[in-house]
């Protein structure tokens, strides 16, 4: 009996991927822990590796091919003694296509909608195991909800729920372990209307967007196609805009002391460790989380979260898009490591080797565009933080000292946005003078 390979979820919001290179071929002995593929996902490409031994058998889903659904079946394996030349490619099967009413038949509309549940599960096999197959054990991240009572739902699903009227009871999950996610919900009928004059919902967070070949020809432009990252950053960025109260505080901070101290530290330091502004950076922030702890949060529909440590999530440019690789327990790191694990973790993130571990989990997170001359700048929040930092450049500015003189200093601009509904502005004010504090007299930083 062969073993279906399943496309493997890799984390916790991946619903699909592209299988980007095969490393085996059909007749080839497998073992446990060999690696067969890779999976290029939103964020990285990763290795896939067997758990059970025999021999592939038949390669469903070529190299190359993108939008493959988790849990999908990729591949047959043949277990020992099975032949595997005798394993043949189950027949695909095409979901079934609605029939639109007969205009003259207003009455085949309800029996039409009622039948609309046997009409998702005939879609639903089309992902599942062939008769005379086992499934492959694979090994996705557990989802976040639990079975505690609470239907398994992403909160987008059960924001996109609650905007269209659906009760999730009524529908059936087809994500990781039969979690409701986003597609689950925008394809199921909304409760109707108590109004028959009220204008329906959009189905989605996000609105079509096409250029109309009136005020743009087609010839004036080329057309990219989206690439997996760009598509969930969108997504993200818009729901988090749309969904999140943000709001911004900001301030001016003194950098020369810290300037100073990063050079004394450097000309002292051993084995060719080089410590950068946005190492301190980092460092200053986690220890404000410390100090402050009501500002490390997240906010669930079940309560506020309010984190034990100050995982801070570094924004990386990366070909294609952004990723934040994560420092976990930052204010428990001393200075060289920090620099150290930043350093390795943004060089794998531009060659997307990272791990999902890696660059989840975040609890705050550090944008920094002073590099290219930016004096300031708002970020939108990355869910489900609470704030995120934006970093400006640090600039030569005339400045009143304490005699009333006029003095040049080096002056930064950072904007701290917050989520209003876990932090209030006394809390992110707090949270500003604790990271200005760090920042202005960097030597706290080493106690």
């Amino acid at each position: 009996m062969p073993i279906n390979i399943t496309m493997p979820a890799l984390s916790p919001t991946m619903e699909e991927g592209t299988l980007s290179k095969w490393l085996v071929k059909e007749g080839d002995t497998i073992s446990s822990g060999d690696v067969i593929a890779e999976i290029e996902t939103d964020k990285a490409t990763m290795e896939v590796e067997a758990v059970d031994e025999g021999t592939m058998a038949k390669i469903l889903v070529e190299a190359g091919t993108e939008g493959v659904k988790v849990n999908e079946v990729i591949a047959l394996l043949a277990e020992e003694g099975e032949d595997a030349s005798s394993i043949e490619a189950p027949a695909k099967t095409d979901a079934p296509k609605k029939e639109e009413p007969k205009k003259e038949d207003a009455k085949a509309e309800k029996p039409a909608e009622e039948s609309k549940p046997k009409e998702k599960k005939q879609e639903s096999s089309k992902s599942e195991a062939p008769s005379g197959t086992k499934q492959l054990a694979s090994t996705p991240l557990p989802s976040a909800n639990t079975d505690n009572g609470r239907i398994k739902a992403s909160p987008l699903a059960r924001r996109i729920a609650d905007m269209k009227g659906i009760d999730l009871k009524s529908l059936e999950g087809t994500g990781p372990r039969g979690r409701i996610i986003k597609r689950d919900v925008e394809s199921a009928k909304p409760a109707a209307s108590k109004s028959s004059g009220t204008t329906a919902q959009p189905d989605g967070l996000i609105l079509p967007q096409v250029l109309d070949d009136r005020v743009y020809a087609p010839d004036t432009y080329e057309l990219v196609p989206l690439d997996g990252m760009r598509k969930t950053v969108a997504k993200r960025l818009t729901t988090s805009f749309m969904q999140v109260p943000h709001f911004p505080l900001n301030v001016d901070i003194e950098l020369d002391k810290l300037l100073s101290s990063r050079a004394a530290i450097n000309a002292a330091a051993k084995d060719g460790i080089k410590i950068s502004v946005n190492d301190m950076l980092i460092k200053a922030a986690a220890l404000a989380l410390k100090a402050e702890p009501d500002c490390n949060a997240s906010y669930t529909d079940d309560g506020i979260a309010y984190h034990k440590h100050a995982n801070v999530s570094v924004a990386v440019a990366i070909d294609g898009g952004l990723i934040t690789p994560v420092v976990f327990k930052a204010e428990t790191k001393g200075l060289a490591e920090i620099s150290e694990e930043m350093k390795d973790l943004a060089s794998r993130a531009r060659d997307r080797k990272l791990k999902p571990q890696e660059y989840t989990g975040g609890t705050f997170s550090i944008s920094n565009l002073g590099m290219f001359g930016i004096k300031n700048f708002a970020s939108i929040i990355n869910p489900p933080e609470g704030m995120i930092l934006s970093v400006g450049a640090g600039e030569k500015r005339a400045v009143v000292d304490d005699k009333g003189g006029i003095a040049a200093r080096t002056i930064m601009t950072v904007t701290l946005t917050c989520d209003h509904r876990v932090i209030g502005g006394a809390e992110g004010a707090k949270w500003l003078q604790a990271f200005k504090r760090y920042v202005e007299t960097p030597e706290a930083m080493l106690l």
